[in-house]
């Protein structure tokens, strides 16, 4: 098993480990979208939820500071995407309004995680 020094620095980040869990929500929810969609709006919204994990990964990885804020401000960019997408879907009926809702607290919360690390840099 590994121990917390072989882990990476992104692997280290609570809000990325969450990210991971956004994810897997989003492709649960995208899954259920009709097929017309699949290389649609369901792998759009999928590229974008996973982007969010992505960059904080990538920036982590960065050497200085400046750089890794520019992938948070990335990051969050890809989240506010994944929320844009969410509400097409509703519109679409493709999800119902508490599924929206709930995905909107999600990207509220991560948001302000978003937030707090990039102040915290």
């Amino acid at each position: 098993m590994y121990t917390k020094e072989d882990l990476f620095n992104f692997e280290k980040l609570i809000i990325w480990g969450n990210a991971r869990k956004f994810i897997a929500g989003i492709y649960n929810i995208t899954d259920n979208f009709p097929d017309k969609e699949k290389f649609g709006l369901s792998s759009q919204t999928q590229r974008s939820s996973v982007s969010v994990a992505t960059n904080l990964a990538e920036g982590s990885e960065r050497y200085s500071q400046k750089e890794f804020t520019r992938y948070i401000e990335i990051s969050y960019s890809s989240l506010t995407e994944t929320l844009s997408h969410a509400y097409v879907a509703y519109d679409r009926k493709y999800i119902s309004e508490d599924k929206l809702d709930t995905i909107k607290e999600v990207v509220k919360k991560t948001s302000n995680k978003l937030n707090s690390l990039n102040n915290s840099l």
